[in-house]
């Protein structure tokens, strides 16, 4: 589905456009890196947003009515107007692959391209990509808590409007959900689309068990009863098992049940020895209700025989953390007719110093294990000799060194846009989701665990470490 999103920016990107336009810097080509810095909550994400993001781009164009629109702001001259009428993106994008695990400070998606074209965009890649990875980064935490159980997504009614909703869904099977309950994302994306019944269907017939055989008679080969709206154990579950019953006598099996509300742990157990002994230990039991990856991760220690979990208001808000805090920050400028500059902003807070740069991320690998062991942030023009030694440093602790010899180094910044056109078509959803699934199988589980999880090395080259602390020297000594 395609729209026009043109407007869709900061209006200080159209001011700042029209100043490099009277300043003679529209031919200037500038490096811009889209990356998220360091939390408490998310030790790692996953890289999603893209395919939405470069459908943006490839469709950026001001029609008349937006000029006309910008024109009554009392902001902007005829000569930059005019300007906008034929603006189109032009440059080159390099981004890691949907799907790809990822870290603070690490480039996600790396623009080059003219200093205005470059800076315009800047607004809607961090809307698109910072809200799907924030999901996807969710999901992933939730369905690692799962261990190997199947996660539907059911966040639909509580996202933040349409769009969290529609987009929230498609990161999430990204992360590591299954299905959604959402059915236009089903259709947009080819998402498989899962869901029973609400309370209200059993309170719409004199009786749960009437419910219930009416609910079974439609979807005799997909019956997944919802038993807790009076009394979970006391009826719920004894009139599914009654229903069951029937539909086995009728030459079909039942699905399971799904439980909403109490004690998940309890009445899970007890609700799996009901269904044992009455011959249905192959009916699965689903569990929904504000769930997230601390709940989930408790269930299992506690024993809880749960075989389905439906995450909705938790997982697609991404409640404990509502927002990624991705940043999109200037790394090198190349004035026309001149050599490419490297740029970094300097801040009091360490951690809010950029890394300056045209750059590519390593990822390496060892090769005995296949486990990722680090991740190196490196100029562009370096190259490495994967037959030699290579030792790292901690980017501030520097003393902290760590010497690899068996291993192989994967870039993951791949080129999909070059000269404003695509480079290659961008794999289909499922692809998306089995290559994520590869990519956080290949970190060991003490990365991955919700509570103190092991802090993944990130470091930069020596030669990226020496331009940078140069760049800082030398601008204190000239603003000091």
């Amino acid at each position: 589905m395609t729209r026009d999103l043109t407007l869709l920016t900061d209006l200080y990107q159209l001011t700042m456009m029209d100043g490099y336009l009277k300043s003679g810097k529209e031919q200037d080509v500038a490096v811009f890196d889209l990356f998220y810095r360091r939390n408490k909550v998310i030790s790692y994400s996953v890289a999603a947003g893209l395919e939405q993001a470069l459908e943006y781009v490839r469709n950026i164009h001001f029609e008349e009515e937006d000029v006309q629109y910008l024109r009554s702001l009392g902001l902007f001259d005829e000569k930059f107007l005019e300007y906008l009428k034929t603006f189109r993106f032009n440059g080159d994008i390099y981004a890691v692959p949907e799907g790809t695990v990822v870290f603070p400070e690490e480039p996600i998606v790396t623009v080059r391209a003219a200093l205005p074209e470059a800076q315009f965009i800047e607004t809607a890649l961090l809307n698109i990509i910072n809200h799907q990875t924030l999901i996807a980064s969710k999901s992933a935490k939730v369905a690692y808590a799962a261990k190997g159980d199947s996660v539907m997504e059911f966040g639909l009614r509580r996202a933040q409007g349409p769009d969290a909703g529609i987009y929230g869904a498609r990161a999430s099977v990204i992360g590591g959900c299954r299905s959604t309950s959402n059915v236009l994302a089903g259709k947009m994306f080819g998402i498989p689309v899962s869901g029973t019944h609400a309370h209200s269907w059993v309170m719409n017939f004199p009786s749960e068990y009437e419910a219930f055989r009416a609910y079974a008679k439609m979807y005799p080969d997909a019956c997944l009863l919802l038993v807790d709206t009076y009394d979970t154990l006391g009826s719920g579950v004894p009139n599914a098992i009654r229903v069951f019953r029937e539909l086995r006598a009728e030459g079909h099996e039942p699905k399971g049940i799904r439980l909403d509300s109490g004690d998940l742990a309890y009445l899970s157990k007890c609700a799996r020895k009901m269904l044992d002994e009455a011959g249905f230990p192959d009916a699965i039991i689903c569990a929904s209700g504000d769930l997230d990856e601390y709940l989930i991760n408790s269930l299992k220690n506690q024993g809880a025989r749960i075989d389905l979990w439906g995450v909705g208001t938790k997982l697609i808000t991404s409640a404990d953390m509502p927002a990624l805090g991705g940043v999109y920050k200037l790394s090198a400028l190349t004035p026309k007719g001149g050599k490419e500059i490297p740029k970094i902003k300097l801040s009091d807070n360490s951690d809010k110093i950029t890394n300056p740069a045209f750059k590519q991320v390593y990822r390496i690998y060892d090769k005995k294990t296949g486990k990722a062991e680090a991740d190196l942030i490196a100029l562009r023009s370096e190259r490495f000799d994967e037959s030699q030694p290579l030792t790292i440093f901690h980017p501030k602790d520097t003393w902290k060194t760590i010497t690899f010899t068996d291993y192989r180094m994967r870039p993951l910044l791949e080129k999909v846009v070059e000269g404003g056109k695509p480079v290659k078509p961008l794999p289909p959803l499922s692809k998306i989701c089995a290559y994520a699934e590869e990519e956080k199988e290949s970190f060991w589980d003490e990365y991955k665990r919700p509570d103190n999880p092991h802090v993944y090395k990130v470091d930069l080259s020596k030669e990226l470490y020496e331009v940078k602390n140069n760049m800082i020297s030398r601008i204190r000594e000239n603003h000091g």
